[in-house]
């Protein structure tokens, strides 16, 4: 009889991936759950005896689908597979009932030594005959899991350094006109000013920048943790611009090069804009950019007043070579 196996993740090309690398001879129905709303109604259905769940999706995140599944005492042997690998994510998520945390990008060894290791995998070993379901992937869809990867390595990093835990949110990725990019920006949505940090970025066929958004009411409690005195003086403020800039533009940079297969080479940090609106510092450098593929993430540190964010603008030029790479994703 095949065992009823859930994937819960709002990420389309999560899910494929996720699919593909399930043993073949583990003989399974898998459902599909867009968000942990429609997975906690699978389950409740009897659709998810095993389930593999992401953190990070809306209507219900994963860490609120672990508390239901507590909750309700729900028959669900629960497998996290998450690009936020912050040990604290980790130490959370056990202590909610998961049996145990996969990174992204999955891969089948890792996927089938837990599946032994749990003793799931050999009650079940039959001949399944059933194929995956068909799932339609587009550049958005990819270029938002790629970031959702990238954007967990570059908070493990601030994480780690800092001692904190970052929160993290789903990453807001569109391809556009810079004219629309102010709509776009979920940073807009506060009307507080902002500095900026700005670092160009090439790699073989790719290029664009990335901004880092740092709003200003953050700039003391993040001076406190990095250690540095007067956190009020102007030249601390471009030192913890360039610092927190070094780290997220960084890792977010070689989380996206690892995926893809390239390498980026980075240029130097320029502060862009000091105590503006990102309204005013999109309008004045907006000739630099013309249609674009922006990714944007949200960092936030709990406990702490500190937010800022990560934009990366792609040239319009570099969507060739994005299509081609992510082409294997794809298929």
């Amino acid at each position: 009889m095949s065992i009823p196996v859930l994937i819960c993740d709002d990420s389309a090309l999560a899910r494929k991936q996720m699919a593909r690398t399930l043993p073949k001879e583990w003989d399974v129905e898998i459902t599909f759950a867009n968000n942990g709303a429609e997975g906690i109604d699978a389950i409740r259905a009897g659709k998810g005896e095993v389930v593999f769940l992401d953190l990070n999706m809306p209507v219900m995140d994963g860490y609120e689908v672990l508390k239901t599944i507590q909750q309700e005492d729900l028959p669900a042997l629960v497998i996290v597979v998450s690009g936020d690998i912050q040990i604290k994510a980790h130490e959370r998520v056990k202590a909610m009932g998961a049996l145990d945390f996969i990174q992204k990008p999955v891969s089948a060894d890792a996927i089938s030594n837990i599946l032994q290791e749990y003793g799931i995998l050999t009650i079940a070993l039959g001949e399944s005959d059933s194929d995956n379901p068909m799932i339609e992937v587009d550049l958005r869809d990819a270029c938002q899991e790629i970031a959702n990867v990238a954007m967990g390595r570059a908070a493990d990093l601030l994480a780690k350094l800092l001692d904190v835990f970052v929160l993290l949110p789903i990453p807001n990725v569109n391809v556009l006109e810079v004219s629309e990019l102010t709509m776009a920006l979920k940073a807009t949505e506060e009307s507080q000013t902002v500095s900026a940090l700005c670092q160009g970025f090439i790699g073989a066929g790719v290029a664009g920048e990335a901004l880092l958004l740092f709003h200003d009411s953050s700039f003391q409690d993040m001076a406190q943790l990095m250690g540095l005195t007067n956190p009020e003086d102007a030249n601390t403020e471009i030192e913890v611009m360039i610092d927190t800039g070094n780290v997220l533009i960084g890792a977010f940079l070689n989380g996206i090069s690892e995926q893809l297969h390239m390498k980026f080479s980075q240029s130097h940090p320029v502060v862009l804009g000091r105590h503006c609106t990102v309204n005013e510092l999109i309008h004045d450098n907006s000739e630099k950019w013309a249609r674009t593929l922006a990714m944007e993430i949200n960092y936030r540190i709990e406990g702490h007043d500190i937010q800022c964010d990560l934009l990366l603008l792609f040239t319009e030029e570099s969507l060739p070579t994005l299509n081609f790479k992510l082409g294997y994703l794809l298929d």
